[in-house]
């Protein structure tokens, strides 16, 4: 049976509303316009951005979507984020931004005007969306500012998003892969402010990490204690930012074999090494991403010890690569080939050369991040993992090894270890800075580290 709506996000089963109702609910606000005065941050820094892109591009219209509302169940949605190249352009970042639309429209000097196409404030005396639409009504989800509001808080020429419908089209980085790429490409050096924001969210990363040690005796005693952790992490990501990242990954024992576990319902248990992958994202939306594989008893054992020694000594190789001018590819290649010698010192392989070491590795070594945990990932190779790394580049350096719980051609006692260690990194003048370091990295570093908070 087809549902009838009384508004285009009002249910059927809502309580209907008397005319009375109606003008009553119409009458009686006090004017509750937002304080003068306040820019999103960031703001000073996108006119800039947006005349980079609109040089790319003379003469043509161009569009970048926010992005849309997905359903989770029923009536409910996702959390929304916006697109990170419509946040990167406009410094707008919350969840009220859902539908909107900038627009960098030609202004016949090879230049563009920025319009931002809006759904703004619902009027409290000339329709019942305030109160009546459960997705976009102010009484249901919060405020959004008016036109002039969203103008002041931008400097970005504001229009209703109903205008935006009588546009002829243009190029849309939601379908068109060149305009997509360029808008990866460009993110590629992070300015000085970029890095800060990126500092800040390593920063509350490292008190996550701290939160989650001292979690350890609950998480230990907990059926699920893997999703304690997680959730220990993600309540200071909520609590100082906009949320994780990335889905955290909070991996013990044989789960930390596989690259991307975020089921993360598993038991804890005291011999076992825990892999937490886990990234704090600011209000303006730049992650942090680290990784730490931690002895859930406070000690590495022997074997433990053994294989965490071998990923280590290969992110030390793949640190001492970075600089700028050397290739992105680098520091990958030198983990790697610690990597390989290690397997082979231990007879696992036959040989340090070749690429069979890539049954125990499996991906790269690192990626570039900022906005997004895997950052301008639609960058053309050229520019990316095949161009060379510059001053202002952030990135991760990840080295791993996965070996899998029934995988033959290992020795029992290695079966079921997974390791990874990830920092992040900005390329400085003279090389690289360790923006991760407040977390220690040597297993005797670790365990003093544990010991101290486990005590605390």
């Amino acid at each position: 049976m087809t549902e009838v709506f009384a508004h285009p996000h009002t249910s059927s089963h809502d309580l209907p509303v008397s005319p009375e109702l109606a003008a009553f609910m119409a009458s009686g606000w006090a004017p509750s316009p937002l304080p003068d005065g306040v820019r999103v941050p960031g703001s000073g820094l996108t006119p800039a951005r947006r005349a980079r892109l609109s040089a790319r591009f003379p003469g043509e219209r161009l569009i970048v979507p926010a992005g849309e509302l997905r359903v989770r169940s029923n009536d409910c949605d996702h959390r929304f984020r916006p697109h990170s190249a419509y946040a990167w352009l406009t410094g707008l970042t919350g969840e009220d931004q859902a539908g909107h639309v900038l627009v960098l429209e030609p202004d016949g000097t090879r230049g563009h005007e920025a319009v931002l196409f809006l759904r703004p404030r619902s009027a409290r005396d000339g329709g019942e969306e305030f109160y009546r639409d459960r997705r976009y009504g102010e009484f249901w989800v919060g405020r959004r500012p008016d036109l002039a509001e969203a103008e002041r808080l931008t400097g970005i020429r504001c229009v209703h998003l109903d205008d935006f419908r009588r546009l002829p089209p243009g190029r849309n980085a939601a379908t068109d892969s060149g305009l997509a790429s360029v808008l990866s490409e460009l993110r590629l050096v992070k300015d000085a402010w970029e890095v800060s924001q990126l500092q800040s969210a390593v920063d509350h990363t490292v008190a996550g990490f701290e939160d989650v040690v001292r979690a350890l005796p609950r998480a230990l005693a907990h059926p699920r204690g893997e999703r304690w952790i997680e959730g220990v992490f993600d309540l200071r990501a909520r609590a100082e930012g906009n949320g994780t990242g990335y889905e955290t990954i909070a991996a013990s024992g044989a789960h930390a074999c596989v690259l991307h576990w975020t089921r993360n319902d598993g038991r804890l248990d005291r011999d076992d090494l825990l892999l937490l992958d886990a990234g704090v994202e600011t209000d303006t939306l730049y992650t942090a991403d680290i990784t730490r594989t931690l002895p859930l008893s406070g000690r590495f054992s022997p074997v433990g010890r053994q294989v965490y020694e071998l990923v280590l000594a290969a992110q030390e190789a793949g640190i001492a690569a970075l600089r700028p001018g050397a290739s992105f590819r680098d520091f990958h290649r030198a983990c790697m080939g610690v990597i390989a010698e290690g397997l082979a010192e231990w007879g696992v392989l036959k040989s340090r050369r070749g690429d069979l070491h890539r049954r125990y590795t499996l991906c790269g070594s690192g990626h570039m991040l900022g906005l997004d945990v895997h950052d301008c990932a639609q960058a053309r190779a050229d520019t990316y993992v095949d161009g060379v790394l510059a001053e202002g580049h952030v990135l991760t350096v990840e080295p791993g090894l996965y070996f899998q719980p029934d995988d033959e051609t290992l020795p029992p006692e290695l079966r079921g270890i997974g390791v990874r260690i990830e920092d992040d990194f900005v390329i400085t003048g003279e090389g690289a800075r360790l923006m991760s370091g407040a977390l220690p990295r040597t297993p005797e570093a670790i365990e003093s580290w544990m010991g101290a908070l486990l005590d605390g």
